[in-house]
């Protein structure tokens, strides 16, 4: 079953994507073996759109929708096999055959009379149009028509079953119908064995209520590729929100739908499993067995962090299915002239951003917000990591000695800084335990998102994957480090939220008290929920919808149908 809404007219295909860049567009990755067998229902998502079908079947992404699952509702009868098959109809039904290349799962099965006909059953409502049904549609039904005569079963027409408005529609297999079939399945293999993602459809109304419109990102690519308006079909916030256990000795449990953090066997705090996008384990909180176990299979991350900020694991479900673009991912990191776009984009807008923060929000003298800019140009033209390396601290040197001027009057009284350098492993002040902090949460962010969208964090494209560091969620967070964390530091100091009765002084270091940690994580959680217009798309987003936006342009990167990385800088 089709669950995306059907226009009269299926687009014609746009050229192949392309964008100007740093660099030409590297050549497109080996083609993935042809599979065997097509489901019919592959064949049906590639009549409506080539691109979907491609997405769906060799990349195997996947995301649910309200359409999607009004679907899967309407199939709760089909889905499940009966007990005992009735005489003359047969429900859940699989077939194949080697010779049509085909395989299908049919819904029902009505025979009467020596013939049969397939039921295929459908979400919504019957569509107001001549024949009945869309063409997807009836494509589909056809192939399975095609499969029960291969089995020597006669066939000569299907219905389609509306579940909404609980009307059929009588779908006959005419000649016409059984060659356009045909070819079709033939494209589709033609598709398939080229090995390239297919170019997006242009200002298509099928696209908005597509369930993966945030990962096949039309507009977006059609824009970086031609210009033009970009509809914000993509920037739709589910809503999920964290779940942070950060007091020793709790215990996160399952009760129901729900997660309950309890501490002395009283529950101070709980979230809807669907409304939890990720669950955050500090110090010595735990969690049982039955709600590890849930969300992993509902694809919930659990984060592990220690009491003082420090990010050291990932507990999750099987990882993405998309193959493709990992592999991607890893030849472009040995590939100088791959990576070292992408590295340049990141640090020029890194620096670019902490230059509009001190401009924005600090005191920085005019000569040192000139070097910054210059250090950014020097960034984009640099020719080696090394380079590069150098450029980011040299500009992190000049940033952080005017990082004090981002503090508003008695907001700074008894916070101290050292104005030359950022000090770390343990921060020994405690603007810089705030900021160690922001950048551990802002890392595990990362680390989750570039688990969702099928890239491995830890083979970065700028840092080095050494010593178990994240490489690529440390390259991703750089240009957001001055707007998300540095920003949320400056302000829970500047509102008064946190103040220097906060901190515990230890040997060597400073720590945050849990009072003001969880201070610091509400403050994040608002900015992340913050909107802000897109530089490039101009539509507004959130920062926590612009990080996926930003992993998945990279991944369109890598899978050559962008020629250049789009980093955010804020203006």
């Amino acid at each position: 079953m089709t669950d995306i809404p059907r226009p009269d007219e299926p687009n014609p295909p746009p050229a192949a994507a392309s964008a100007a860049g740093d660099s030409p567009a590297p050549p497109p990755p080996p083609a993935p073996p042809v599979p065997e067998l097509i489901p019919a229902r592959m064949l049906n998502e590639f009549t409506y759109c080539p691109r979907l079908a491609y997405l769906m079947w060799v990349q195997q992404e996947w995301a649910e929708s309200a359409d999607t699952l009004d679907g899967k509702h309407a199939h709760r009868r089909v889905d499940r096999e009966a007990d005992s098959m009735a005489r003359l109809h047969q429900r859940s039904v699989a077939l194949s055959s080697e010779t049509l290349g085909l395989t299908a799962v049919l819904d029902l099965i009505e025979q009467k009379g020596g013939r049969a006909r397939p039921v295929d059953y459908k979400r919504g409502k019957k569509p107001p149009i001549r024949k009945g049904a869309w063409e997807p549609e009836r494509v589909q039904l056809c192939a399975q028509g095609l499969l029960l005569r291969e089995h020597g079963i006669d066939c000569h027409e299907g219905v389609l079953y509306y579940a909404a408005s609980k009307e059929r529609v009588r779908v006959r297999f005419t000649r016409q119908l059984v060659e356009r079939t045909r070819e079709l399945l033939a494209e589709m293999r033609r598709t398939l064995a080229a090995g390239t993602l297919p170019p997006p459809l242009e200002d298509s109304p099928k696209c908005p209520r597509c369930s993966l419109v945030s990962i096949c990102l039309p507009e977006e690519v059609n824009f970086l590729a031609r210009g033009g308006p970009v509809r914000p079909l993509a920037v739709a916030d589910p809503e999920t929100h964290p779940l942070i256990a950060q007091e020793p000795g709790s215990q996160v449990r399952l009760s129901g739908g729900r997660l309950l953090v309890e501490r002395s066997r009283e529950t101070v705090a709980a979230a809807r499993l669907e409304e939890t996008s990720q669950v955050v384990l500090m110090g010595g909180a735990g969690i049982s067995s039955a709600a590890l176990n849930e969300c992993c299979r509902r694809g919930i991350p659990l984060l592990h962090m220690s009491g003082a900020g420090w990010f050291y694991g990932v507990t999750q479900g099987l990882p993405s299915k998309n193959v493709e673009i990992r592999a991607e991912q890893f030849a472009a990191a040995r590939d100088h002239d791959r990576a070292l776009p992408v590295a340049r984009r990141l640090v020029a807008a890194k620096i670019r951003n902490c230059r509009v923060l001190l401009r924005r929000n600090g005191r920085a003298p005019a000569a040192d917000l000139r070097k910054l800019k210059a250090l950014a140009a020097d960034a984009e033209r640099a020719r080696t990591v090394e380079t590069l390396l150098g450029l980011e601290g040299a500009a992190g040197r000049l940033y952080f000695a005017h990082f004090q001027t981002l503090l508003k009057g008695a907001a700074a009284e008894g916070v101290t800084f050292d104005f030359e350098t950022r000090n770390r492993h343990p921060p020994k002040d405690p603007i810089n335990a705030l900021l160690s902090f922001a950048y551990a949460v802002l890392l595990k962010d990362w680390v989750v998102i570039l688990h969702a969208v099928g890239l491995d964090p830890m083979m970065g494209l700028y840092h080095q994957p050494r010593y178990g560091k994240p490489a690529l969620a440390l390259d991703l967070m750089e240009p957001f480090r001055p707007v998300v964390a540095d920003s949320v530091v400056a302000g829970v100091l500047n509102n008064g939220e946190i103040g220097a009765g906060d901190f515990v002084e230890t040997l060597g270091g400073v720590l945050i008290k849990p009072g003001a940690r969880k201070k610091l994580l509400a403050a994040y959680e608002r900015r992340l929920a913050q909107k802000v217009r897109h530089p490039v798309f101009r539509y507004r987003a959130t920062y926590r919808r612009i990080f996926e936006l930003e992993a998945r342009l990279l991944g369109r990167y890598l899978l050559g149908e962008l020629a250049a990385y789009p980093s955010f800088e804020v203006r």
